[in-house]
């Protein structure tokens, strides 16, 4: 068995605390342990498994993990030290993306975005699995993911955890930052906890809804029934003397700015509102609607904003993320009440939240992502869920990481948390995407998906720029033409309803037409592309 590494040789400098961090760190105590970065980083040994705070960008550690990297880098240890990173969610490129290039990362869960670590990822150097972002705090509680972890306490999962915050309570517990994700169970997990503290953003007490993770049998429901429903506390509670290091950071989030919006994000972002709209005439959706979940993206954005101009008043959100058109809906007066587990504004978003502060603090919530995606909530609710994939099929089985099957784009995220238990589960995407070789692009809607994330079972809707198909109550056979006609883009029509005359025909002959596939054409769309650059096959046969 490894031993623990070691702190007494932490180099604390109480002196050197600012004004501001004595104000935010109200435990004495903690401020003798005061350290700067350069201290920390070689007490990280190879194989550590490490957990971050952040998701989506947001509310992440930045200070030391960069510190570590300098280490690695300045001591030529690339390769040799690698560790085991467990965050919520995405967070910061100029943290995340500088560990997969150094090769300082062996395995990620359970989510990430970034070039460089989707490229360690898909050469293997990088062990990923994605994982319903509402069970990845609990796996992580069971020791699902340290299985073979043979050192350290057997009763934390983790060795570290490296978490920033906004403030630190009497207590010792950690008010976060603009995320919570898995910020919780992390700590929790963890045998020895590095504290940032951030001076930069201003103290967010009393944003967050913090309850704590029971494992089974002890797990008590969530009592939400509206949005604005508080069930927790407004900080993280952990064992103080866990606390090896408090660190005080002045960095912003890498948020940077949100996709712009397109044409085609507008028109399907048209379709949908006129969509909800003929739901509330007929009576299936209150003139408020329901709780709002929306992704991250353009046409998200387009959706949001054109929601702020559009027919519905006291709107409540059920979300993931807040991106900066959330400012706008809450500025028109339309919105509410939003909660999610993390806001990713751009910068000048943050200035504009910051300096109104007053304005939203008593209309927004942030809660860990295990509540945020809890199904039980989302069902309980009715949420009207919104996510954007890479791809359909004819059937309506989606696609939302993996490029031609197999090459890793981002993670899965929370999408199938809320798509499976929505009231109404709405996938969203241009019907083609552009490439350097096709002026149309590839087909988002195709023959059959080369990988699945959301399954037929789970979706309602489809809608593109094209238009909008409404699936529920139909069969597969009923589906098919729907989206093809409504959704898929008129270069591809013709080929795929092809494709779906001559399945049909096959497979009622042979008494196999529940589902019609031609098997050995299913993936042509994607071997066309592979072997010319082009999704347009010339047959079928």
């Amino acid at each position: 068995m490894r031993s623990t590494p070691r702190i007494l040789n932490l180099v604390f400098r109480p002196s050197s605390a600012s004004s501001v961090l004595r104000e935010r760190v109200r435990r004495p105590a903690f401020l003798e342990k005061l350290a700067e970065p350069s201290d920390l980083a070689p007490l990280f040994q190879h194989d550590d498994y490490i957990g971050w705070s952040g998701f989506t960008g947001v509310g992440y550690p930045k200070r030391v993990p960069t510190a570590i990297a300098d280490y690695v880098e300045n001591n030529k240890l690339q390769s040799q030290k690698r560790f085991n990173l467990f965050v919520g969610a995405s967070v910061g490129t100029e943290v995340e993306d500088r560990w997969a290039k150094l090769d300082m990362i062996a395995r990620r869960y359970p989510h990430q975005v970034g070039k460089e670590i989707a490229k360690g990822i898909n050469a293997g150097r990088i062990e990923f699995a994605d994982k319903h972002l509402s069970m990845f705090p609990q796996d992580l509680t069971y020791g699902y993911y340290s299985l073979k972890k043979n050192h350290g306490d057997p009763k934390k999962h983790l060795d570290w955890a490296i978490v920033e915050a906004t403030a630190i309570t009497e207590d010792g517990h950690i008010v976060p930052g603009a995320s919570v994700g898995a910020t919780p169970e992390i700590l929790e997990s963890a045998e020895k906890i590095i504290i940032e503290v951030n001076t930069h953003l201003p103290n967010l007490e009393g944003l967050h809804d913090i309850s704590h993770s029971f494992i089974p049998p002890h797990r008590q429901p969530y009592l939400i029934s509206h949005p604005e429903d508080r069930i927790g506390k407004t900080s993280i509670a952990i064992d103080p003397d866990r606390v090896v290091a408090i660190i005080e950071s002045h960095l912003p989030d890498n948020t940077g700015q949100n996709a712009p919006e397109t044409a085609d994000s507008r028109a399907i972002a048209g379709h949908l509102i006129e969509f909800l709209s003929a739901e509330v005439e007929a009576g299936r959706l209150p003139k408020s609607l329901l709780p709002l979940q929306s992704g991250i993206g353009n046409v998200a954005n387009s959706i949001i904003g054109g929601l702020a101009a559009g027919p519905f008043d006291k709107v409540m959100v059920w979300t993931e993320v807040l991106q900066d058109t959330f400012l706008s809906f809450f500025d028109s007066g339309k919105l509410d009440f939003a909660t999610a587990t993390s806001i990713k504004f751009s910068p000048e978003g943050f200035d504009h939240f910051y300096a109104h502060w007053a304005e939203y603090k008593d209309r927004l919530m942030l809660r860990s992502q295990q509540v945020a995606n809890a199904p039980e909530v989302i069902r309980r609710l009715g949420v009207i869920a919104m996510n954007t994939p890479l791809e359909v099929d004819i059937y309506a089985h989606a696609n939302s990481t993996c490029a031609l099957g197999s090459r890793m784009l981002n993670g899965l995220g929370g999408s199938a948390d809320f798509l499976r238990n929505a009231k109404l589960s709405i996938m969203h995407t241009p019907s083609s995407r552009p490439t350097k070789s096709d002026p149309t692009g590839i087909s988002c809607i195709v023959p059959f998906v080369s990988h699945v994330d959301q399954t037929e079972h789970d979706l309602d809707v489809i809608v593109t720029e094209q238009g909008l198909a409404d699936l529920r109550g139909l069969s597969p056979r009923e589906r098919a033409p729907v989206i093809i006609k409504n959704c898929a883009h008129p270069d591809y029509r013709d080929s795929l309803l092809d494709y779906y005359e001559r399945s049909l025909h096959e497979c009622l002959a042979a008494g196999r037409g529940h589902e019609p596939h031609m098997l050995r054409n299913a993936f042509k769309f994607h071997t066309n592309f592979i072997e010319h650059g082009t999704m347009k096959v010339t047959g079928w046969d």
